[in-house]
């Protein structure tokens, strides 16, 4: 009976172990880049201020030497956009009472996460361009979810993941400033990553409540 408590407990922190597991294999990955980046083909290694993350899903680095990191990287997404997918489930279920809305987080939810598992892919802008679209539209409605439920500094942590997402957008397709946006990827990274790990462990510190 014990463990089968602990095992549904645990379950609810899967997001938040993703993350965490997710973050540890982006590090191993980037030690495993070959090099190559936006400023120079022939650097050496995985450079954080000129790598984008994708760099680290290409069958060769930037420079053409075959890329170790690839298997890795492609495992920590599909690792990432699973516990992402159960998150987007979680909230919906907690924060959202308006069936239609329910729907539109975890539809919208999936969809991003799916297309973000295919970005290495050659279809890398097109998985890029719903991956922006439906994650627009996901943080909308949590957005609206968090407003309901009153609480605004989350609301807020979610306004600034919709500017750095658009962000990373305006920078990543516009040519003059296309060298600027793999620091901004890892910002939105870092934003989007915390607020989600935020909402996970507020959802479960409310359930606790409720059950005590």
């Amino acid at each position: 009976m014990r463990n089968t408590i602990n095992q549904k407990g645990l379950f609810k922190f899967l997001p938040t172990i993703g993350i965490l597991v997710f973050i540890g294999i982006y590090f191993y990955a980037s030690k495993l880049y070959p090099g190559g980046s936006l400023v120079d083909v022939n650097s050496a290694g995985f450079d954080w201020l000129n790598n984008h993350w994708c760099n680290l899903m290409r069958e060769n680095g930037l420079n053409g030497v075959q890329n170790g990191a690839r298997p890795v990287a492609i495992a920590g997404i599909t690792i990432l956009c699973g516990s992402m997918i159960i998150f987007f489930f979680q909230f919906a279920d907690h924060f959202e009472k308006n069936g239609n809305w329910k729907n539109i987080i975890r539809i919208s939810g999936t969809l991003a996460m799916l297309s973000a598992c295919f970005i290495f892919t050659i279809y890398h802008n097109i998985m890029t361009t719903i991956l922006s679209v439906f994650g627009t539209m996901v943080i909308i409605g949590m957005l609206r979810a968090l407003y309901k439920n009153r609480l605004i500094f989350l609301m807020v942590m979610g306004v600034f993941c919709i500017l750095i997402v658009g962000l990373n957008n305006f920078f990543y397709y516009n040519e003059n400033l296309t060298q600027y946006s793999p620091i901004i990827q890892k910002i939105a990274f870092v934003l989007i990553l915390s607020w989600t790990v935020c909402l996970n462990l507020t959802i479960n510190k409310s359930a606790l409540k409720q059950r005590l």
